[in-house]
């Protein structure tokens, strides 16, 4: 895995290392991580995205104790041993719970309908036009 996966918003007002853990859940949930994948170091991370060090620590560290991640001694963090076949399309799908239920807040906020929404959603997920 590089650095560069990972996608940091640093204005959000979800705190980075929960950014981190949401987007290592993802990532293994839909497979783009895979057992025994090693992450990059805290150092690589940190200094890829402009963030502290610590910030990058706490969030392996709460992905380790919740069995996302393993500890590798001398080789690092690597993505532990769980199946993407362990999680149904629909467990997957919980994982957006969260930033479903804001893009639909954030929709009637703004007084759109659920048509051109899902028409821009689906062509940021490529499969529109």
């Amino acid at each position: 895995m590089d650095a560069s996966l990972l996608t940091i918003q640093p204005t959000s007002a979800e705190p980075i290392y929960r950014q981190i853990v949401e987007q290592l859940r993802r990532l293994i949930a839909g497979g783009q991580l895979v057992p025994g994948d090693l992450l990059p170091s805290v150092r690589d991370v940190a200094g890829f995205h402009a963030v502290n060090p610590m910030t990058v620590s706490r969030a392996y560290s709460l992905a380790e104790s919740e069995g996302l991640l393993e500890r590798l001694r001398g080789r690092g963090m690597a993505v532990a041993a769980i199946t993407r076949s362990a999680q149904t399309p629909g467990q997957r799908l919980a994982l957006l719970e969260p930033q479903l239920a804001a893009l639909a807040r954030q929709a009637r906020e703004l007084e759109l309908s659920a048509e051109p929404v899902l028409q821009r959603l689906s062509k940021l997920m490529g499969n529109g036009k």
